[in-house]
């Protein structure tokens, strides 16, 4: 890869970043806790992988976004609305 595609990459993952906003990654027992603390549950969910297939989750709480991901799918709180998504791409 060249230095401007470098470059280019690099800012598209800024430019990413500003418009999500603060994603903040923890493990996934505390974003179990973070859901059983709210209100309203809405979570993402994805299933995929280049190397490594893992469940992925997103949701949002006091305004900030809260990403986790698992081996094994996690066993949600049953009134929690979950959105099917094709894939979760998170800035590393």
């Amino acid at each position: 890869m060249g230095a401007s595609a470098g470059a280019a990459a690099a800012a598209a993952v800024m430019r990413a970043t500003k418009a999500s906003g603060a994603i903040v990654r923890i493990e996934p027992a505390d974003f179990l806790r973070l859901l059983a603390r709210s209100e309203t549950r809405l979570v993402v969910s994805a299933y995929g992988g280049l190397l490594r297939k893992r469940h992925r989750y997103l949701t949002s709480y006091k305004g900030l976004f809260f990403f986790t991901e698992s081996p094994d799918a996690l066993a949600l709180p049953r009134d929690c609305e979950v959105v099917a998504a094709d894939r979760i791409w998170v800035p590393d």
